[in-house]
Order: structure tokens, then C-alpha cells, then sequence
């Protein structure tokens, strides 16, 4: 058993949104075999009612308030100062003094930072301290993906983040023992970018709550009689969610609904901006907002969709489909860094007209019960969250037996 610095830039409970799911089932797994110390950020006050659950988990547990006005004032600030937005964000005096407060009174074994943003409190530690660095997904290559996607002055920004992103995220690779990513192609990705740090890149997957997320669950069928229902779950402030809804609405449903008028786009998920809300004028279109439970939308929906075409990483909304044997629709943004099961990836496609084709195929010919079967039987054998703990708890374990703390002066001055 060791002691485990884990910092977080989100509180990692609950579980409901993505970088949340994550950073729990390995938080809870390094509980499980090492004494944790957490620092994290609380940026939605209702979250605050967990930090009993946390305690209960962790030895030591240091919540920061991240009040949104200030951090993206301290945000804009880095556009004065050649730093990438995200990193001051989370830059607080707080989290600093107990980050070395708590390297002067333990013996730290290893540190694990959750995002790039995070790896900033490392100088507040010793260098014998190895530190391992998850970064889940390449959020450079998000920016740059936003950017290419906007013009003007928000463009300009998106762009600029990415630029400065990547060198930080590779300058704190530097400092890391080990930098994990949420798949192969991420990984690779990084590798390809941050090449003199190539051989610390590693891929830990996703897993998916297999209990929770089943067939056959007595779930309430929230959709009226006589429809055919299509869904989309997720946070619907999130920017890659609202342009993937309003593509979806806008050019894709109206193919489906000239040849099935039944079928009808929920989206489903807490916050919906006005842009999602105004897609309600659009036939056929039901913006739900914040539900209790998202799962009966996905158990009684016809099938699920993911058109979303900035995305990085694995998709855990597609995950939670497929553990439910929901059929699932998806670009390949969507899908990238997900091993399909049979059959499930002939239901990818780009274009609005090749996506459109594949609902109204799933529309036509449901999968049966044997599809549905092997999908479960495809998801439990790679996607059960264990396998993937496991391997993140072996590289925590190799780091620190191998006792590497900081990268040699060369390879950080290079970046």
C-alpha cells in the first residue's frame, strides 16, 4: 500500500458526466489498494452535498470552490500572457498550500494529475515525487478542432488555445512519469505531437457501469404511443453537444422524416442552451432538459444517435448505449477509439445523407435478439470497468516501484 496524491479539476463524484465517470472508477480503485489524498475543484455548488461521500473514500480530501466569473477572469488574463486560457482557469492560491502542505507531511509515493490544467501543482511537490498525468483526451487537438470550425475573433481564440495548449500539455509531459490517454488513436495522437516523450504515452480505456447501464432494466417508457423515437443524451451547454444536436436536426431529420414521420429527435440532458431549445420549432424535435434518470430514454428509444463532429477521446454516451444493446448511429468522430461489436460499424457515417440512410435502416430493420445478446455479451467481455482499473492501477504501481520522478533538464528544456 502506498499514499496517492490524486488532483482532479472536477469534484469526481457524482458520475454523471464524462470526465466525472472517469476520474471516479479510478479514484475508487486506487482507494481500494493505496491511502488517496484528493484535491479537487467544485464548480457546481449542488456537488458540495458529496464531499461526504469522498471522505468516507480518501484520507485527505481538499474542495476548492471554482467560482465561474473569477476563473474566467483569471482565463482572460492568459491572453495578456502567452498562456493557454484553460491552465489559469484552475490556477488557485488554495489548492497550491495544500498541495505542498500535504507533500511536507507525508511521504508521498506517487501523484496522479487528472487533465493538463492539473499538472500545474507539480512544481508545488517534490521532484522525487513521480507524478502521472491523465489527460483522458487531447484537448489541444479539441481547440484546434473548434477553430477550424468558427471564424472571426472566436476562431482566432479557439485557435490560439490550441497552439498554446499543446505546448503546455507537451512541457508538462515532460514532468511526468507516465501521461495516459483515453484510447489508442488519443494516445498515438499525442505520441505524434510530443514525440520526445513518446515512450511514456500510454492508453488506459474507458469502462462502462454494466449494472447500471443493461438490458432488460423496469425502466418507464417516457415516449408517447405511436412514435418512433431517435435519442440524444448529454450536457446540453456543452458546445460539441449543441452543434451536434443542431446538425442532427437541422439535415439529417427532416431525410428521416420524409420517409418516416413518426420518428421523432429527443434530446435528452440538463441545460439546454437557447440554441437547443429554439431546434423545438423544427418538426419532430422534443428538448427535454434536466431528467431524473437518463436511462428509460435510451432503454425505449428505436435507436440512439451520436453525430457529433468535434469530438475526442471515447464517447461514453455511445458506451452506455451499447451496454443497453440500443442500437447507436455515429460519425466517426463519435466512434473513433471504440471497438464496435458486429455489426455496429456499418452504422457509422460522416454525411447527413449517409447518416440519415443508416436511421432509417435501423428505423426499417430493428436489430433482433440475437444482436442484442452478442452486443452484451461484446461489451461485458471489453468494457467492463475492472480490466480497465486494473491497468491503471498496474502503471501506478510500475511508476512508483520505479521510483521516477522529474524528466531529465534536456528533454523539458527542448519543449
Amino acid at each position: 500500500m502506498g499514499t496517492v496524491l490524486y488532483l482532479a479539476h472536477r469534484i469526481p463524484y457524482p458520475p454523471d458526466k464524462g470526465d466525472k465517470i472517469r476520474s471516479w472508477h479510478m479514484l475508487r480503485a486506487l482507494a481500494e489498494r493505496h491511502r488517496v489524498l484528493l484535491g479537487a475543484f467544485v464548480d457546481d455548488p449542488d456537488d458540495w452535498a458529496h464531499r461526504p461521500r469522498l471522505e468516507a473514500l480518501c484520507e485527505a480530501v481538499c474542495l476548492r470552490p471554482l467560482p465561474r466569473l473569477l476563473a474566467a477572469a483569471r482565463g482572460a488574463a492568459a491572453l495578456a500572457r502567452g498562456l493557454p486560457v484553460t491552465v489559469p482557469w484552475y490556477r488557485d492560491g488554495g489548492m497550491r498550500r495544500w498541495v505542498a502542505d500535504v507533500a511536507r507531511r507525508h511521504r508521498l509515493d506517487v501523484a496522479v494529475a487528472f487533465s493538463s490544467a492539473m499538472m500545474q501543482y507539480a512544481d508545488a511537490l517534490p521532484e522525487s515525487v513521480p507524478v502521472v498525468a491523465d489527460y483522458v483526451d487531447v484537448d489541444s487537438e479539441k481547440w484546434a478542432a473548434y477553430g477550424r470550425r468558427r471564424r472571426g475573433p472566436l476562431g482566432w481564440v479557439y485557435r490560439r488555445e490550441a497552439r498554446t495548449l499543446l505546448r503546455w500539455e507537451r512541457r508538462m509531459a515532460a514532468r511526468a512519469a507516465a501521461v495516459v490517454l483515453v484510447s489508442e488513436p488519443e494516445a498515438d495522437l499525442f505520441a505524434a505531437r510530443a514525440p520526445e516523450v513518446a515512450a511514456r504515452v500510454h492508453a488506459v480505456c474507458n469502462g462502462v457501469d454494466l449494472e447500471r447501464f443493461r438490458p432488460g432494466l423496469d425502466l418507464p417508457d417516457p415516449y408517447p404511443p405511436g412514435t418512433r423515437p431517435i435519442a440524444f443524451t448529454g450536457l446540453m451547454d456543452y458546445w460539441a453537444n449543441v452543434d451536434a444536436v443542431s446538425w442532427f436536426a437541422e439535415e439529417v431529420l427532416p431525410r428521416v422524416r420524409a420517409e418516416r414521420p413518426e420518428a421523432a429527435f429527443w434530446i435528452v440532458g440538463a441545460r439546454p442552451t437557447d440554441a437547443v431549445r429554439r431546434l423545438e420549432s423544427i418538426p419532430g424535435v422534443v428538448v427535454t432538459g434536466a431528467v431524473p434518470d437518463t436511462r428509460p430514454y435510451v432503454a425505449h428509444a428505436s435507436l440512439c444517435v451520436a453525430p457529433l463532429r468535434v469530438a475526442r477521446g471515447v464517447q461514453n454516451k455511445v458506451l452506455e448505449a451499447l451496454a443497453m444493446a440500443r442500437p447507436v448511429v455515429a460519425t466517426p468522430e463519435a466512434a473513433e477509439g471504440i471497438a464496435l461489436p458486429p455489426g455496429a460499424g456499418a452504422w457509422v457515417a460522416r454525411d447527413a445523407g449517409g447518416f440519415a440512410a443508416r436511421v432509417l435502416a435501423l428505423l426499417r430493420e430493428p436489430p433482433d435478439l440475437r444482436w442484442e445478446a452478442a452486443c452484451r455479451r461484446w461489451m461485458e467481455e471489453r468494457y467492463a470497468w475492472g480490466r480497465h482499473q486494473r491497468a491503471f492501477l498496474d502503471l501506478v504501481s510500475e511508476v512508483m516501484e520505479a521510483g521516477h520522478g522529474a524528466a531529465p533538464a534536456a528533454v523539458a528544456e527542448a519543449v
